[in-house]
């Protein structure tokens, strides 16, 4: 079965031929058949199966906590992403896959750190007169999306939570607030609560008085608004206001800039941010 989906829907150029190929009767499997079949399917082979009918596509997004999930979680996230309390704000096995492909990119990050088996916590290493960050796998151009950051470790002189084209640098000399140093970046120091963009300072954030300073493994939600071009942050379940307005209608990564040495910082995808 695996052979024959993936192989495709034959010569058709696209959906609509797959499903006049594919939905015959015999492809009318009962939904529990064809949920079984599907959970031996990789994400890209569930993708082009979900678009052969109607059928299909409910089989496989109507349950997000179906077997088919379940068993491509198993497959691609690490035990420990599964066991512990990293993915716990994400409540759905296809939820938790989603995550993991948006996840940071072990190819795209300074070469001062790594990405750690659990497949979403940057480790910096001790390297001394050195600011490094790392961007995800995924960048977005349109629609609203939610991720969580949190520091597992000291912040030393600069920590930056925020977003970064495909152009700006993850990498340079000295403890600086990379993230935020050009025009192609846009952050949040969570030292001291400013804000960063083309290697200047816009403003204190949150806007308030004493505003209360980070603390070590406190979860900072941010939420990318590419409709309305805006970047703003929560922190618990208290909205701290938009930082950042305006952005360019490019494709934007979510990014970290760390300088302490084994500092760690984790960053999972949420999906769309819920209103209210």
């Amino acid at each position: 079965a695996r052979g024959a989906m993936a192989a495709g829907p034959g010569p058709g150029p696209g959906p609509g031929a797959a499903a006049a190929s594919w939905g015959g009767p015999g492809w009318r499997l009962p939904g529990r058949v064809l949920e079984l079949v599907f959970s031996y399917l990789e994400l890209r082979e569930l993708r082009s199966c979900a678009l052969v009918c109607k059928l299909w596509h409910r089989v496989l997004h109507g349950d997000e906590n179906s077997e088919v999930w379940r068993s491509l979680a198993a497959r691609c996230l690490a035990e420990e992403a599964l066991r512990t309390d990293i993915l716990c704000n994400v409540p759905t096995y296809k939820g938790k896959v989603r995550a993991f492909h948006h996840a940071f990119s072990t190819n795209d990050c300074s070469r001062n750190v790594y990405i750690k088996k659990n497949g979403f916590t940057l480790h910096r290493n001790p390297i001394a007169q050195s600011t490094d960050g790392a961007r995800t796998k995924i960048g977005f151009s349109e629609g609203r999306h939610a991720w969580e950051v949190w520091w597992e470790g000291p912040l030393g002189t600069v920590a930056v939570i925020g977003i970064a084209t495909k152009r700006a640098a993850m990498q340079c000399q000295g403890y600086v607030a990379l993230l935020g140093s050009d025009d192609q970046s846009w952050g949040w120091n969570l030292v001291d609560n400013n804000l960063l963009h083309n290697g200047e300072v816009n403003g204190s954030f949150p806007q308030c008085n004493n505003a209360p300073k980070y603390q070590i493994g406190e979860r900072i939600r941010v939420i990318l608004d590419m409709e309305d071009k805006t970047l703003a942050f929560e922190r618990g379940y208290e909205f701290l206001g938009v930082a950042f307005r305006g952005l360019p209608k490019v494709c934007l990564y979510p990014a970290v800039s760390a300088v302490y040495g084994n500092t760690e910082v984790t960053l999972v995808y949420l999906g769309k941010p819920l209103d209210g």
